[in-house]
């Protein structure tokens, strides 16, 4: 399809809490929408609800409640879990769809509407048009209610979250984490109250932080936006190592015993090399993302992997997973993608292979990274008013054309907009630090006089 969805950005719905597209009357008619779609291939659909610790989460999980059900769908509620968590139930289970209420690592004020089809993957594009095509179909109805006050969330089924804890620690087993030293951050997000009890579990001494949610606190200078947050209180600590989350626990970066962050390009070059010695690395092939660092790239070359980029996204990066039946693939943010293991980017999960890696390598995470030298890079976010082609722009096409031609084969330039947030995101690696700096504040400059609120 050619056509440009105007809901779904690369990540579900996002939006202001109680502003379009996350209003009352649009939250039904996403709920009534989706109904409606999911009725066409099921009698009775089924559904799995679940949600993160935002403020906002119960009122739109009620009111969405509400929709569905107005078009015949039954809604099942797991209550507060993690995104991976309800992607994991909805293919286990053979819900007609899952669904959970989160805005990932945004702010609190902000909250969005994740859709998984029954097979536990995100929703291909072209059904997320479909469904948006029914969502403005709806909100032409008159009748849609205006408010939220009589909807009310279905009852909260407490064994759907043990469930998807059984299915984490069995995931790794047998994985024994006595005598390790090991500090959670929970970004006052979904993981606060599973991700302790998982590796309480398995033995570890746990030192939690930022894992009392109010519902304005998460994300809030803490969890996987902030990451030297956990390596600080690592070094501090005198852990072995630390993991921090964001607000749904999709994605998870590390910190090593010496207080250094640890992203997701170093865990699937950690991850890589552990599949490739056990043969489980297919065709010696890492899907990243053009967010990757050169340095990466180079280390996997020194071990014969081969390493292609897709569009910034983990549901990219799965797509690309997919059409070449990779066994790995990832992001720097953190999303990483295990097929053999759950169908979408886990955070708890990415842990506890970590974990499982380095018990059985016997050694510290620095140690098998230490040959991982990332090239300098800087990433400028400019927040824009609307996101026009940036190619039409000549003031910012002539700025992007002079850092290719001064950086060429020494460096990359990757200009994007965000899926998730009005922001367009410059980034720019090069071995001079001055000479990075100087294109990308030259690019954001170009893009702010042109775009920028």
């Amino acid at each position: 399809m050619n056509q440009t969805r105007k809901l779904f950005g690369t990540d579900g719905i996002r939006g202001i809490a109680g502003q379009p597209p996350l209003d009352p009357k649009t939250i039904f008619a996403i709920g009534a929408a989706l109904a409606h779609f999911l009725r066409e291939h099921s009698e009775n659909p089924h559904v799995l609800l679940g949600a993160d610790t935002r403020e906002s989460s119960p009122s739109i999980a009620a009111t969405i409640t509400h929709g569905l059900e107005s078009a015949g769908a039954r809604v099942h509620n797991a209550g507060v879990i993690t995104t991976p968590g309800v992607a994991y139930l909805t293919h286990k289970h053979n819900f007609a769809a899952g669904i959970v209420i989160s805005a990932s690592h945004n702010p609190w004020q902000d909250n969005g509407i994740k859709v998984f089809g029954s097979d536990g993957y995100k929703l291909p594009d072209a059904v997320e048009l479909t469904i948006e095509e029914e969502i403005f179909r709806q909100l032409e109805n008159n009748h849609l209610p205006s408010t939220s006050n009589s909807a009310t969330q279905p009852s909260i089924d407490t064994e759907l979250v043990a469930e998807y804890e059984q299915y984490l620690l069995k995931t790794v087993a047998p994985l024994d984490l006595t005598g390790l030293r090991l500090v959670l951050d929970c970004a006052n997000g979904a993981s606060s109250a599973i991700a302790p009890d998982i590796f309480t579990k398995l033995g570890a001494t746990v030192i939690v932080t930022h894992a009392s949610p109010n519902g304005r606190n998460i994300n809030d200078n803490c969890g996987a936006l902030h990451p030297k947050i956990v390596a600080a209180e690592t070094k501090a600590q005198n852990a072995d190592i630390g993991v921090t989350f964001d607000g749904d626990a999709d994605r998870a970066l590390f910190a090593d015993t010496h207080g250094n962050v640890v992203n997701g390009d170093a865990v699937l070059l950690l991850a890589a090399r552990d599949l490739q010695t056990r043969g489980e690395l297919k065709e010696n092939l890492v899907i990243a993302t053009t967010m990757s660092n050169m340095g990466l790239e180079a280390a996997f070359r020194r071990d014969q992997i081969r390493m292609l980029r897709a569009p910034v996204g983990d549901k990219y990066v799965l797509e690309a997973m997919r059409a070449r039946q990779a066994s790995l693939g990832g992001e720097q943010s953190g999303h990483i993608l295990f097929p053999r293991l759950a169908t979408t980017g886990d955070g708890l999960l990415t842990a506890l292979v970590v974990l499982d890696v380095l018990r059985r390598a016997g050694q510290p995470l620095h140690e098998l990274l230490a040959d991982l030298k990332a090239f300098p890079q800087v990433i400028v976010n400019v927040k824009v008013r609307e996101k026009r082609p940036l190619d039409q722009i000549p003031a910012v096409g002539e700025a992007i054309r002079e850092a290719e031609e001064a950086l060429k084969d020494d460096g990359r330039v990757v200009i994007r907009y965000s899926g998730t947030e009005a922001l367009a995101r410059v980034m720019i690696e090069a071995e001079s630090q001055a000479e990075m700096d100087f294109h990308a504040n030259r690019i954001a400059e170009a893009i702010q006089a042109e775009l920028g609120i």
